[in-house]
């Protein structure tokens, strides 16, 4: 065949580099953002920070408790993320959902400098040095000394003994000539040291040697009864059964119960070292004139420029080579301004759509998808969905991502829609308001629900209830 050339034309979508700089920088997070920000500052000479306050951020328009016109305070700079504690062991729910573990440090103090004390000693101390700390106070033949030390060493977190003495005592040298026997009196002297309950083989056990250091009376005997021998009957709620096998009756069961939720299931856990997280909102919104609005976090907000200097210096030799760097610099100071212009469209058309979340709270949530804001704003329902990951807004009501006034539905008697958000918090309402001596079951959540006009099988009851970390039934009952 005889070779020929042909035209054909077609159409194709070609991402120039600063398209894709654009759409880079929109799905980084604040903190991700300002990483890249910085390797930004460092690779080009051009570019440099600005001491400008981001204009779209009034000074009189500050953040009110209560969301109301004005305020002369300064809105929240950053604000800790404090991860929901999951759901632990089954010990745990002998606890309760109120405060399972007593704060360290905790009580009424006004010394600021003891507190602050405390909070830098509770941040430096591992329990392994306090510990260590408290058995070099203590005249102990070496011999026992030593062997203290490699229990101390075998403690996890929470400060139990999580291996066997038989199982330690193989795992010293065989030279040594330890038995199960001297390591006992070994952890006997470990079990003296403070936080109490240290060096505990069980949750049992460790509760146990918390009530020995109190006081003998009934309650303490009892309590210690429940403790050694019923604390799953008790995790389960299991009261008649608790009764039963010891013979007591319902004032002294809840007081025991009352006396064991006081202690500490985890005395190692004050010890541990904790990650705090911190979220820098992206933007901030307000109630103004009667109308809630959203600006622009300056403190999330980078501050660029072009350097002058070098840019005079390029305008007078035009071929020097900082001309592509210069066009760098352009287009990311441009890609950040459209950023957060792009965020603050977004939140202010998501809080038009959930205006009375605001006004009310979780109840008043409605139904929302990301197609409905992609309409709204003319842009892809994709780039919505980069917006709304990993980006904050600070309210009246707290800090909360944009995805989180996003989700399903379910239907209403009257044909409208109910969000999954308020239906929880309807949940969690109904819940909270409950005789705690007849706790209300999923079903009978569920007709509840039902009434006002919510139909929620008690298949979904279960799930949002349990994504609360609301235990059930059998586990809200209260003597």
């Amino acid at each position: 065949m005889k070779p020929t050339l042909q035209l054909k034309l077609s159409q194709h979508l070609a991402l120039t580099p600063q398209l894709q700089q654009s759409i880079r920088l929109l799905q980084l997070s604040t903190v991700e953002l300002e990483q890249e920000i910085e390797k930004y500052l460092a690779e080009n000479p051009l570019l440099e920070r600005s001491e400008a306050d981001y204009p779209a951020v009034p000074a009189d328009t500050a953040l009110r408790p209560e969301g109301g016109e004005s305020d002369t305070s300064a809105p929240p700079e950053k604000a800790e993320n404090a991860e929901s504690p999951t759901e632990g062991d089954a010990f745990d729910d002998a606890w309760g959902s109120e405060g399972l573990y007593p704060a360290s440090g905790s009580g009424s103090n006004n010394d600021d400098d003891d507190a602050d004390f405390r909070e830098v000693q509770a941040c430096t101390t591992t329990l392994r040095e306090h510990l260590l700390w408290q058995l070099g106070l203590m005249q102990l033949p070496r011999r026992d000394l030593t062997l203290t030390q490699c229990l101390i060493d075998a403690l996890d977190e929470d400060g139990y003994l999580t291996q066997s003495l038989e199982e330690l005592a193989e795992l010293l040298p065989a030279e040594l000539e330890v038995d199960a026997d001297e390591l006992a009196v070994a952890l006997s002297l470990l079990h003296s040291l403070e936080p109490t309950g240290v060096g505990a083989r069980s949750p049992q056990e460790c509760l146990a040697l918390q009530l020995l250091e109190l006081p003998a009376e009934p309650i303490q005997a009892l309590a210690l009864c429940i403790a050694r021998e019923h604390l799953p009957l008790l995790a389960a709620h299991d009261f008649a059964r608790i009764k039963k096998l010891t013979g007591c009756d319902d004032a002294a069961l809840r007081n025991a119960q009352t006396l064991i939720r006081s202690l500490n299931p985890r005395p190692g856990a004050q010890y541990a070292a904790l990650e705090a997280r911190y979220i820098t909102p992206d933007i901030v919104v307000r109630k103004l004139r009667g109308q809630w609005t959203v600006s622009v976090n300056g403190e999330a907000y980078p501050r660029l420029r072009i350097n002058r200097l070098y840019a005079d210096i390029l305008s007078r030799q035009r071929g020097s080579g900082l001309a592509g760097q210069l066009q760098e610099a352009r287009w990311l100071i441009k890609n950040v301004q459209q950023r957060f212009d792009t965020i603050q469209r977004v939140g202010q058309a998501i809080v038009d759509r959930q205006r009375q979340f605001f006004e009310h709270g979780e109840v008043a949530m409605r139904p929302l998808v990301l197609r409905e804001i992609a309409d709204i704003l003319g842009l892809h329902e994709s780039t919505i969905s980069r917006v709304t990951t990993q980006k904050y807004m600070a309210t009246p009501r707290g800090i909360f991502e944009l995805k989180y006034f996003f989700g399903s539905h379910v239907a209403t008697d009257t044909g409208g829609a109910c969000s999954a958000t308020a239906i929880r918090a309807l949940i969690k309402q109904l819940i909270s308001a409950e005789d705690p001596k007849k706790p209300l079951s999923d079903s009978q959540l569920s007709d509840v629900l039902g009434q006002q006009g919510i139909v929620v099988a008690r298949r979904t009851i279960a799930k949002y209830r349990e994504a609360l970390n609301i235990p059930p039934v059998n586990l809200r009952k209260s003597l």
